[in-house]
């Protein structure tokens, strides 16, 4: 996107309008999806970027809690020419670390490698990332801005046995987690959440698209995700810090700074619960 820094306010106005059918209050702004564009523009500080890095952002997960936290990388590499396939176990993940879903899931190596449709669409699909930057895909998300594009391949931690991956995403606001989300993604891709406050209370937040499931039990890995996320968020104004838990044990995902790209639609109560979550986060203090 080859635009004046100068004009993004505008463009992401307009953008804004056409999603949301409402005007965008930079000056003034009350809800949480006005204050989360807020912050694209003014609380783009470099260190975003690097945390937005799948990549980079291990050292610092190592630094602050601890490398115990992190899911096994089996490489790491500029060029899908030179991943080491054979050397690879039978499933993993092809991800490019500078974008959001940029990613493949390879269940089978061996039926990857051997039909050459699928292998060389992946391919294309890669390169092609490598080449650009997520920024011109997002609504102004400039966190992604100046990452060095990479390819990152992690092992595949979904449990079969189970047919869902279980997530915890914590919202942070002002460095203090206010919601707490459990997330199933099952095998056909559909979502499933239930919802807490920072005491683990059920609240009604119903994101439009998500499905609710039956009430999990709180155990150790939901109260060691809060506390974690306490110290990652420490030093930003608002952050979704996501983890998942595979084996009964809690690993780091990622730190989301501005989910669904600031356009958050709700099922019920949406204006009521969008100035309700606006006023939970002070853009003025830290």
């Amino acid at each position: 996107m080859s635009l004046n820094e100068n004009d993004y306010p505008f463009y992401l106005s307009q953008a804004y309008f056409v999603k949301t059918s409402q005007k965008l209050n930079l000056k003034h702004p009350k809800t949480l999806n006005e204050k989360i564009q807020w912050l694209k523009l003014f609380d783009n500080k470099q260190q975003k970027s690097e945390l937005t890095d799948k990549v980079l952002v291990r050292n610092w997960v190592r630094e602050k809690i601890g490398d115990e936290y992190l899911k096994p990388v089996l490489w790491i590499g500029d060029k899908f020419d030179d991943i080491p396939f054979d050397s690879l176990p039978i499933s993993f993940i092809v991800k490019c670390n500078h974008g959001c879903k940029w990613h493949f899931v390879i269940k089978d190596k061996f039926r990857f490698l051997n039909e050459k449709r699928l292998f060389n669409t992946i391919k294309m699909y890669t390169d092609n990332w490598l080449q650009q930057s997520f920024f011109g895909w997002s609504d102004f998300e400039t966190q992604y801005l100046n990452i060095n594009p990479k390819i990152i391949i992690e092992a595949l931690m979904f449990d079969d046995n189970i047919n869902y991956n279980n997530e915890i995403e914590v919202w942070c606001f002002n460095g203090k987690p206010k919601i707490i989300q459990n997330v199933h993604y099952n095998i056909d891709k559909c979502c499933y959440y239930y919802t807490f406050d920072e005491n683990f209370n059920s609240i009604n937040f119903k994101i439009a698209g998500q499905n609710e499931f039956c009430e999990p039990k709180i155990d150790d890995n939901f109260k060691k995700a809060v506390e974690l996320s306490k110290i990652l968020a420490a030093d930003f104004k608002f952050v979704r810090v996501d983890w998942l838990i595979y084996n009964n044990n809690l690993y780091f995902g990622e730190m989301t700074f501005t989910p669904y790209s600031g356009y958050i639609f709700f099922n019920e109560n949406h204006y009521e619960l969008q100035h309700k979550f606006g006023r939970l986060l002070n853009l003025k203090g830290d």
